[in-house]
Formats: C-alpha cells, structure tokens, sequence
C-alpha cells in the first residue's frame, strides 16, 4: 500500500527515536498491508496532521461500518493502551473493536477502533465549556485498575523522567531552579500518595473528541496507574499559548487549578504540584529535543505555580 505518513509524525519521531523511528517508518507500509489484510479492511485514506506518536488511518469494515486503524511503534506501549481500552470498555473512552485479536496475528502495535470525528475536539469549545467537558471525560476514566496489572505507576514513570530532567539541569543552570522545584515537589507528593487510579496519562482537550454513542469520548491513552491530580495536571496547562499571552495568566491559572481541584473533588496542593512537575519535565524536554519556542512557554507557565 503506497502513502505518506504525516509530516507531524515523521518529525516527532525524528526528535525523540532517531534511527528507530526511520526505521517502523520504513517498515510501516507492510505493517499497514498485513493488518488491513488480515481485518478484511477498505483504507478510505491517512488521517492528518494525526499524532505524534502513531499512524491513524480512517478505515471501512467488511460490512461497510466505519472504523480507525491505528499502528503504534513498540517504544509507545501499544500493550498498555490496549489493556487500558480493554478495561475502559467504551465508558468515557474510544471503544477497542478487536479486543478479541490475538496479538500474534498482527502485533500489540495494531488497534482498531470506533471511528469518531476527529475534526471536532474538546479544544474547538470555548475554555470554559471545554475544561467543564474535559474534566467530566477524565472522571470516567478513573477506575480502578485490574487485579494483578502491568501498567507503569505514576511513581516509575515519573522517577525516569526526573533523572532525564537531573540531566538536563546540569547542562542548562537556566533552568536548574525551577527542575529543583519540581523534584522537590515530586518527592512530597509521593511520599503519601492517595488511592490508585487507572489514569490516561496524556490527557488534554485535543485527545477529547466528539462521538456518536457519547458527545466526548478520550482517544490517545499512554495509561499509567497513580492519584488522579497526576491526570488532571496536563489539563491545567492546555491552551498554555493564549494563558502566556494574557497579562493575567498567571492569575487564570492558579484560578483554574483551583476550579479544576474543586470540580473532581481533588486536593488543590496536589493538583498544583503535580502540574508544576509536567509542566518543567515537559519544558525542559522540549528543549532537549530542539523545541526552544515550546521549552520557553512551558517554563514560564511552571514559574507561576
């Protein structure tokens, strides 16, 4: 099958994989091939921009029913996504159709799943209305996690990524101050962590698209198991551009991580610290990949928590 993975995806994976990345993208074709082939599938074509992590391909079924087909690189824990799916069953998320398949016919990297409308996210409401869907979406998906799990905890996740920011600290003193704070937070908070959750993981209001057995259902999971105020932090910081550009964003947000808290029956001091956590990792992530415009305004975002 002839096509051309978005440009969003081949960049991304040219910041964060490398020679990995070329080469699932080389290998995607047959991958594509053999999965259509085995679901009996009709290719209608490629979603774009699409993500940064996978190929979402729009698909028909072989009674004609619409249908997404998406391939994920082995570094994205498409296992884990799919169990998360499994166990979400549909409620508040993307419904797995083949939860059925056995992972050897076509690989855990391959899911398919009920066709939304990705044209019509969360984001395209008004804030306000989008934080107060977004926030009943997550709670949906807080469950309790299955007996016996995999998943990755907030805690392993977590403790990679502040070595990764230890790193970046010591290479960039800019921004040592505010990694020092995250750290320090980080510690606090998870030395007396409330009740476990199946949690998304990557949360925001573009993962949050418009369905037709329900008005919003999640997409995009890299799911992890930990308190829900880890979840709800990467809401706080969506739209991060317009809050930046308003000269009272650091006002909006601290309202907003309190509203949020209150909403879902969070504690506030959690919400904000773990917001200040994602927030630095992701800043100073972005700006060891080459994202200097992006690293700028995560930064200055945490420097108001």
């Amino acid at each position: 099958m002839a096509f051309e993975p978005p440009q969003r995806l081949v960049r991304a994976l040219g910041e964060t994989q490398r020679d990995g990345g070329a080469d699932w993208l080389g290998r995607l074709p047959e991958l594509v091939r053999r999965a259509v082939g085995l679901r009996e599938l009709t290719v209608e074509r490629v979603q774009a921009p699409g993500g940064r992590s996978s190929l979402v391909l729009l698909v028909r079924q072989a009674d004609g029913t619409p249908a997404v087909l998406k391939l994920v690189p082995p570094w994205a824990r498409p296992g884990s996504e799919r169990a998360a799916l499994v166990r979400w069953d549909g409620l508040g998320a993307v419904r797995l159709l083949d939860a059925d398949a056995p992972t050897s016919d076509a690989g855990e990297g391959v899911l398919l799943l009920e066709r939304l409308h990705p044209e019509m996210s969360v984001r395209s409401l008004p804030e306000a209305k989008a934080l107060l869907e977004a926030a009943g979406t997550l709670r949906r998906l807080w469950v309790e996690p299955p007996a016996a799990h995999s998943f990755e905890t907030v805690a392993a996740r977590t403790g990679r990524q502040a070595e990764a920011m230890r790193r970046s600290a010591e290479a960039d003193p800019e921004a040592a101050p505010l990694v020092e704070a995250a750290l320090a937070a980080r510690e606090q908070l998870l030395a007396a962590p409330p009740e476990e959750r199946l949690l998304h993981g990557t949360f925001r209001q573009s993962k949050i698209l418009a369905g037709e057995r329900m008005p919003w259902l999640a997409v995009g999971p890299d799911p992890v198991v930990g308190e829900c105020a880890f979840d709800l932090a990467r809401l706080v910081r969506d739209r991060v551009e317009d809050l930046i550009a308003t000269p009272s964003g650091a006002a909006i947000t601290r309202r907003r991580v309190k509203r949020l808290a209150e909403s879902l029956d969070l504690d506030q001091e959690r919400l904000r610290g773990w917001t200040l956590f994602r927030a630095v990792e992701s800043g100073v992530r972005a700006r060891r990949v080459g994202r200097p415009a992006d690293a700028e305004l995560l930064l200055e975002f945490a420097s108001w928590l």
